[in-house]
């Protein structure tokens, strides 16, 4: 996943935007873009800022060069997290959920994953695992 699809994405629940994201394996690679810059519109997933609140230009070239292995996103509003796996965030709605693949992705990057998120996260959590 790159960082600049967080300034499109929003929680399939609540619709609430930005997500806060969490970077557990990143890949980076040599990239160069000839776009206009900013590549974002509102909100900067590298600095994890809203563009208005920029007091200079968005590092674009050296957010371009990233790619998110692994992590999580996590919706600040509503407590529900997604997991990124193998570079795809997999943003399903709470009823498309597989509970047991979730907790499994919890117990594996556990060291990495706030208290809050890995205890009282929703859907699942580690609270819930019995």
């Amino acid at each position: 996943m790159k960082y600049r699809l967080l300034d499109i994405l929003a929680c399939p629940e609540c619709k609430h935007f930005p997500l806060k994201l969490y970077v557990f394996e990143r890949e980076e690679y040599d990239r160069k873009l000839d776009l206009k810059k900013p590549y974002c519109e509102l909100y900067c997933g590298f600095l994890e800022k809203p563009l208005k609140e920029l007091k200079e230009e968005p590092p674009c070239e050296q957010c371009i060069r990233y790619e998110i292995v692994t992590g999580l996103l996590y919706c600040e509003n509503c407590g529900r997290w997604y997991p990124i796996i193998k570079r795809i965030p997999r943003m399903l709605p709470d009823k498309l959920r597989n509970k047991k693949e979730d907790l499994i992705f919890l117990r594996k990057y556990s060291s990495k994953i706030p208290e809050k998120i890995l205890y009282e996260g929703k859907p699942y959590n580690l609270s819930s695992e019995k």
